[in-house]
């Protein structure tokens, strides 16, 4: 499940990006990480973002 918008991934494992936050695996489907990739490349939290 997108940890931003919610969406539940189906079928084959996705490419979704994942980001580790305080010692807690988050995982963001391909269109909230296009939306917000500079703050993931920034290492920025997502409560951030």
């Amino acid at each position: 499940m997108c940890s931003r918008c919610g969406k539940v991934a189906e079928g084959t494992p996705p490419t979704w990006t994942c980001s580790v936050e305080n010692g807690v695996r988050r995982y963001f489907c391909d269109a909230c990480a296009r939306d917000n990739i500079r703050a993931i490349e920034g290492r920025l939290d997502s409560d951030w973002w």
